[in-house]
């Protein structure tokens, strides 16, 4: 029988897990049991047959982490540990078969984890690979591919047509691994990942598998509205684990984590398994605790779109300037590396009564730690009454900090943000400190809007992202603006703009984009620091007549009064184009924004 029509009328056990349980079979912490399809196909056998005398009816083949990158090995050899999994699950089924009364049905999935990712991974890459872990199950003849622990459909998304075209019988399963607020890695909210499946026609059953525990589970399907129109996955860890003696142990809670897999039964949920920690035994007690053969349960329909969306949605000060067509005036401070905040509050307030419309505080720029960006932000808002917008780039905050400084940040009034990817920690720093980057600058603003729907409806965050205007070309300058403005953002700074050239970039960008963009200006206050921002800031085109305009011999007031000039210069350019200007101040002179302004 296919696997889609048992399914119709009757709930599924898979197996449990595969590596932690290896490990603890092996007495070796850490082991990667696929490798041990090669070296050791014999307990990977047993591993499977367990699980299936448990009363396991699907069985993953033992190729979560079959990729190259982390098993260190080339395609020819990647092909042949695949194929050795996918043989080792076969014989498992057919031993067992020989060896009981009534011989079970089992389905034997092909099982994708991801392929990790750094920043020299080319996607073309790494679907390449995608697609021949696909070929080779495809080859032997499997039920199908289980794409298990995702944080996104970025991959799959491609790779499923590729599959179903090649057999359109292939039953794939997309599972995605949320955190305990129910988020993926992506910062994708887990309702709204699982929407996102359920709108891929090819997409046979998805859910969520991983990263907590079964309690945690319950709690975060019964929270939402799960899809009506495929079948459900669902497979937590045991719990959490505990480091004992260089080991990660799980505690032995079977008969708890079975009670709970009935309740989330109980939500419509069609496919119930386990993950890391689970083992056999946990298995064979879901077998007799899950009405597996009974109808399945009408599906729970909590609708918290209604909740998120009850009340009047307040309009954003800076929204409503866009929306108006005024020219916003955004002006960068530098928080300062020590405790005195003075300068800057000074500052803060001439730029008050200068009638800028917002201060904009960088996140430690150049990797160099500064007051923390929000909190000077929240002072200055206290303090001046001016609207704020703090910067958050992804180096510094992992995602569990990264969420709690936006919740914070909110409860004090923070309403307009921009995101960043940052930049990196510098080369003589990173013996001893590490950048983070759980997000990209895209990654966190979808975070952002998955958070301004769940937490912030009524009055959420207005965000913006950076425009390079200057790197590479124009058509993925744009591709990647789009991207942008599908996570959510509303608006863009760009860096500081000196040549006619780049105007006419920012020109071209506007008419093919259809959002508001802040042009970045920095007038640049002597010889010395015109020729500085030319030769040392990459992404910042500072043409030669721009230089020549300065000379080593000038006076404070001279060079000033020249940035000034050249700053106004740019400034009537972009006049047409220009929804703001973005100025950023060398060493928070101020001042100089009386010398640009006044005409």
């Amino acid at each position: 029988m296919q696997l889609k029509e048992y399914l119709k009328n009757n709930s599924l056990i898979p197996d449990g897990s595969m590596g932690t349980y290896y490990c603890g079979l092996a007495n070796q912490a850490g082991a990667i049991s696929e490798l041990a399809n090669l070296s050791n196909p014999e307990i990977i056998q047993q591993i499977h047959q367990d699980y299936i005398k448990a009363g396991a009816s699907m069985l993953r083949t033992n190729t979560f982490a079959a990729n190259r990158t982390l098993l260190r090995m080339e395609v020819e050899e990647q092909k042949r540990l695949i194929k050795a999994a996918c043989e080792i699950a076969k014989r498992a089924v057919e031993e067992v078969k020989t060896t009981i009364s009534v011989s079970p049905q089992v389905w034997i999935m092909g099982d994708i984890g991801p392929i990790p990712e750094n920043a020299d991974s080319k996607e073309a890459d790494i679907l390449d690979e995608y697609r021949l872990m696909c070929d080779v199950f495809l080859e032997e003849g499997l039920d199908g591919i289980h794409f298990e622990t995702f944080s996104d459909l970025k991959y799959v998304e491609k790779l499923v047509p590729y599959i179903k075209d090649k057999n359109k019988e292939a039953f794939i399963i997309v599972s995605f691994s949320v955190n305990k607020n129910g988020y993926t890695q992506s910062g994708i909210r887990a309702e709204r990942i699982l929407e996102r499946a359920s709108q891929n026609e090819g997409i046979d059953a998805c859910g969520l598998n991983c990263g907590i525990g079964s309690g945690h589970m319950y709690q975060i399907l019964k929270k939402s509205s799960l899809p009506t129109n495929k079948f459900l996955y669902a497979a937590p860890n045991a719990g959490y684990p505990e480091h004992m003696q260089n080991r990660m142990v799980f505690m032995d809670n079977a008969a708890y984590f079975a009670e709970n897999m009935k309740r989330i039964a109980n939500l419509g949920i069609n496919i119930l398994g386990g993950c890391c920690g689970t083992t056999p035994e946990y298995i064979a007690i879901m077998r007799e605790t899950l009405p597996i053969h009974e109808q399945i349960p009408t599906r729970i329909q909590m609708n918290t779109e209604s909740d998120h969306n009850q009340g009047i949605l307040q309009e954003n000060d800076l929204a409503r300037m866009f929306k108006n067509g005024q020219k916003v005036l955004a002006v960068e401070l530098d928080p300062p590396f020590d405790a005195d905040i003075d300068k800057v509050m000074e500052c803060a307030h001439t730029l008050k009564e200068i009638g800028a419309d917002i201060i904009t505080f960088a996140d430690s720029p150049l990797g160099r730690s500064r007051v923390d960006s929000i909190l000077m932000s929240i002072k200055i808002a206290e303090e001046t009454g001016l609207k704020v917008m703090p910067h958050i780039c992804c180096r510094d905050r992992n995602m569990i900090s990264m969420r709690s400084t936006l919740l914070g940040a909110y409860i004090h009034g923070i309403r307009n943000l921009l995101l960043v990817t940052g930049d990196p920690v510098p080369g003589d720093n990173r013996t001893n400190t590490t950048g983070v980057f759980d997000y990209n600058a895209i990654q966190l603003m979808d975070f952002v809007k998955e958070m301004n729907i769940e937490h912030f409806s009524k009055e959420p965050y207005l965000y913006g992202g950076a425009l390079n205007y200057g790197r590479g070309s124009l058509d993925s300058i744009i591709e990647r603006m789009k991207r942008k403005i599908e996570a959510g953002a509303a608006y863009f700074l760009t860096q500081p703009i000196y040549a006619k050239e780049d105007v006419e970039r920012i020109r071209t960008i506007k008419e093919k984009v259809d959002t508001k963009i802040l042009c970045g200006i920095m007038p640049l206050v002597s010889y010395r620091n015109a020729c500085f921002i030319k030769n040392e800031f990459t992404g910042i085109y500072v043409p030669d007549e721009i230089v020549s305009r300065y000379h080593p011999d000038m006076s404070k007031e001279e060079a000033e009064q020249t940035g000034a000039t050249i700053a106004r210069e740019v400034m009537d350019l972009l006049e047409p184009i220009a929804d703001g200007y973005y100025f950023m101040l060398p060493f928070n002179r101020v001042s100089l924004m009386e010398k640009i302004l006044k005409k």
